[in-house]
This record gives structure tokens, C-alpha cells and sequence, in this order.
């Protein structure tokens, strides 16, 4: 999202829009319908905008909708339903545009924003940092494995992981260094620091990938999945899909990074001393927050178990409900949470568009057309070449969300292509992958530039890092889960 108060350049402002009119002019591909090719020309122009941002992305999706349903007659339906007596173009139209705000998984995304909320105006979520900080402090390595349990422990409840480890654990841990004489854009950075904030990044991206409600792409992803595929993923079943690998790897990240960005310090009291003195200023357990944790372990055993008797959806309003009765958060709190309301828009926005991809037909089009092209490959190949793909990808994208909008519909596409691929084992290969794909720049992920703009991280140390665990996330997640997903579908 686009925060500096400047006019974003007149380029980045027209590019979206000559994309679209470029596509536009170019002559329809053979075997797909006039309107779908308009379409997918303002989809791509809305991506365009999303990785642009010459407006916030809620701005960008807002208007691609808008645009689309103005258009309707042209760009989302077909001559013959056009023709179709008692066809009303215009309400159809409109049920569409809007069609994205009655999407469950978009108020799952905005109910997690609340359980952050709740986390923050309690404190819950300091708290319990510092009291692992305190416990595991007295050890480098430890305390590396305190602040991965820290992010993991928030994590199935926090749907942005900017929110959770940028908002949350960041500003714990960056007190922690100078205790040891580390500070940063300085030689002595290597002292403990750079660990620190590695391991704390590292951290994130795995727990993104391990819990659904960890990262809001991966509700946007599969939301999109379920409008383009029909295929429904739910809390448990993406659980239980990642979690050989996502375990595996936690245990694995603080020791991985005490090994790769070795810190200088092994040991001290001063960290654990000072967490203590944190949490004597922080006083007893409150009210709200004995009340809180309560609410999120009810939250947690109806996302695992009841998943057939309550929507995931309706048990995030309901948490919502019993902190503003309980008075954890107020009405004017949750109208005041502009990064909710802002992600509620965009992602409602998004969903309606991708799902017009399939509304027209572009998706079939496309699937049939590579499809064609790569019949020939084993599924089980294709599928591992695809998810490889998308993970690289993500090296031109500044943005999860961008690279799910932009690309999660023509993997699909060309995976529902390929003869005797297994379409419901390659979602849970594919969509997994967006939490781990975060590690690989310095702008992979929302917490990525507040770590490297941290000077602990310089450019070289990032992008080396970046690379080995990259590559470390990706191979652990094919050789080990793709084999778990074959056991267990």
C-alpha cells in the first residue's frame, strides 16, 4: 500500500491503464470469446497497478470492479446471455462487483485482523514475548528459539505478519543487541544482533506457511483457488498439509541461523534481566487478557475440529462479538483499525476480479492451452515444476498479495491442463508456499524492509541469507511435502 504523502509519478498513474489498452487492441487469441480477452486486458492492468501502486491496492481493486461492471455488456457477458430474455445486465452486473465482500474467506481475513487487535490492546502479545525472553534469554541460541516461539504463538491469529513481526516481535527484540554492545551499521553487529533479526524473519516466513490465518495472501489465495477451481481448502486440512515441513523447519531456522550469521556473543544475563524488568513494569496477568486467551484457544479448537458444524468465518465474527461485550476492544477501535478495513476492500475486491477470469472463460481457455503444451509431462513432475516456478517468481514481486493475484490463476489454469494431475494435492503443494517465498529478498514480505532497514542485515549478508534459505524452504517442501500430501490424500 502506497503510504508517502507524494503524488505517485504520472507514469506509474498511466501505466496501468496503457496496459489494458494495449491488450485490449491486440487481436482475440483463437478459441476464446471477444468479452473474456477485454476482461483478462483490465486484470492485467489492475496487477499492473497492484505492483505499481500509484494508489493503495483497495484504490486499484475498487476500480477494476467499478470499470468492469460499467463495461459489463462488453467485458463480462457474452453476446448469448446478452440475448437471454429476462437477462437483466445491469443488476447482474452489480451482484458481481459486489460479490467479493459476501466471500467468507474475506471476513475470516478481517475477523484475524480483530484477534491482532485484541493482541494489541491488551498487550497479550508483548507479554508474551517477554516472558519467553526472559525464560530463554540467558542463551543466544535460546533466545533465538524464544522469539520463533514468540511469532509462532501468535501467528494462528494474526493474519499480517508486518502486524505480527514487524508490529509485535520487532520491537522486543531490537532492545535486546545494544544489552551486548550490537548495534547496528556497525562491525560490532555481529555480535548478536544480526542473528536477532534473522532468525526473527525466518521465523515468520515459515509460521506464514504453516498456519492458514497466518498470512491474509493465504486467505486471499484461497479464496481465488475456490472461485477458479471450485476447490475448498479449510484450517485444518492446510495444517495438517504443512505441518511435517513447517515444524521441521522452526526447529531448524534459530539453529540454521546461529550457524550461517554466527553471533559473536554466546551467552550473558543482561537480556533476560532487562525482559524481567519489562514484565514487572507490564504488572499481573490482566482481566482482558486471561479473557483473550481464552477466546483464542476456542477460536483454534472450532478452526481444527468444527470446521463441518461452524464456518471459519462465522467463529472469527463471533470472537469479535465477545470482545466488544467483554469491552477488550471497542466499536471505535475496530472502526479506527484502518489496515482491516483497508485489506477488507482490497481483498473483496480481488476475489471478484479473479473470479471474473473464470466467469467468462479465460481460465478453461487458458488451462486447455498450456495444458496442451506440457500434456506430455508426468503429473507429478508438472507439478513440481510449477510450484517451483511460482516460488521463483516471487523475486520480481515487492508484494505477496500482487504475486497471488497475478499469478495463482494461470498456474491453476495451466495445471488443470495437464491429464491425471491431481488438482486438490497440487493446491495444497502450491498455495503453501507463499509464507516461505518472503525470504528471499529484502522486499519479499511486510516485515522484510523493516528488518534489513533494521542495520543489523546489510545487503550482502540479506541477499546471501536469502538465497540459502530460500532454496532451503523450497527443497524441504518438495522432498518432504509433496511425499506427506501423496500419504495423506
Amino acid at each position: 500500500m502506497t503510504t508517502n504523502a507524494q503524488p505517485s509519478p504520472r507514469w506509474k498513474l498511466l501505466a496501468p491503464l496503457a496496459v489494458a489498452i494495449i491488450v485490449a487492441l491486440i487481436p482475440t487469441p483463437p478459441g476464446l470469446a471477444p468479452h473474456a480477452w477485454y476482461f483478462f486486458a483490465i486484470f492485467l492492468g489492475c496487477v499492473v497497478g497492484l505492483i505499481l501502486e500509484p494508489l493503495p491496492g483497495a484504490v486499484v481493486g475498487l476500480v477494476g470492479v467499478t470499470l468492469v461492471a460499467l463495461l459489463s455488456r462488453w467485458v463480462l457477458f457474452s453476446p448469448e446471455q446478452l440475448a437471454t430474455g429476462g437477462f437483466n445486465a445491469a443488476n447482474q452486473a452489480f451482484s458481481w462487483a459486489v460479490s467479493g465482500f459476501t466471500n467468507s474467506t474475506v471476513w475470516l481475513i478481517f475477523g484475524a485482523f480483530m484477534f491482532a487487535l485484541g493482541y494489541e490492546k491488551t498487550g497479550l502479545g508483548r507479554r508474551i514475548s517477554l516472558w519467553l525472553v526472559k525464560a530463554m534469554g540467558k542463551r543466544t541460541l535460546t533466545l533465538g528459539y524464544a522469539v520463533m516461539i514468540a511469532d509462532g504463538i501468535l501467528a494462528p491469529f494474526t493474519p499480517s505478519n508486518t502486524a505480527r513481526s514487524a508490529g509485535t516481535i520487532y520491537p522486543v527484540i531490537r532492545n535486546l543487541p545494544p544489552l551486548y554492545d550490537s548495534h547496528p551499521n556497525d562491525p560490532s553487529m555481529k555480535r548478536m544482533g544480526s542473528f536477532l533479526m534473522w532468525t526473527a524473519l525466518a521465523s515468520t516466513c515459515v509460521t506464514s506457511s504453516l498456519f492458514l490465518t497466518a498470512l491474509a495472501p493465504n486467505l486471499l489465495a484461497i479464496a481465488l483457488t475456490e472461485s477458479t477451481t471450485g476447490i475448498r481448502i479449510n484450517w485444518g486440512q492446510w495444517f495438517m498439509a504443512v505441518v511435517p515441513v513447517g515444524i521441521l523447519l522452526l526447529l531448524l531456522v534459530p539453529l540454521l541461523s546461529y550457524w550461517l550469521c554466527a553471533p559473536e556473543v554466546k551467552a550473558g544475563n543482561e537480556i533476560s534481566d532487562w525482559a524481567g524488568k519489562e514484565l514487572t513494569k507490564l504488572g499481573a496477568l490482566t482481566r482482558n487478557e486471561v479473557i483473550l486467551v481464552m477466546m483464542v484457544v476456542t477460536a483454534l479448537l472450532l478452526w481444527i475440529f468444527a470446521g463441518s458444524v461452524i464456518s471459519g468465518s462465522l467463529v472469527g465474527l463471533l470472537v469479535i462479538c465477545g470482545m466488544l461485550l467483554v469491552g477488550i476492544v471497542s466499536w471505535k477501535d475496530i472502526l479506527d483499525n484502518h489496515a482491516a478495513w483497508n485489506t477488507f476492500v482490497w481483498f473483496a475486491t480481488l476475489v471478484a476480479l479473479a473470479g471474473g477470469l473464470s466467469l467468462v472463460g479465460f481460465v478453461n481457455w487458458f488451462g486447455n492451452v498450456v495444458g496442451g503444451q506440457i500434456s506430455h509431462f508426468d503429473p507429478l513432475m508438472a507439478m513440481v515444476a510449477l510450484v517451483a516456478i511460482f516460488y521463483l517468481l516471487h523475486y520480481f514481486f515487492a508484494s505477496v498479495t500482487a504475486h497471488v493475484t497475478a499469478l495463482l490463476p494461470v498456474i491453476l489454469a495451466a495445471a488443470s491442463g495437464i491429464a491425471g494431475l491431481d488438482m486438490q494435492m497440487f493446491v495444497l503443494l502450491l498455495l503453501p508456499t507463499l509464507g516461505f517465498m518472503g525470504i528471499l529478498t529484502p522486499y519479499g514480505t511486510g516485515p522484510s524492509p523493516v528488518y534489513y532497514g533494521s542495520g543489523y542485515l546489510p545487503s550482502a549478508l540479506f541477499w546471501r541469507l536469502g538465497a540459502i534459505f530460500g532454496l532451503l524452504f523450497l527443497v524441504a517442501w518438495l522432498v518432504i511435502g509433496l511425499p506427506w500430501l501423496m500419504v495423506i490424500s
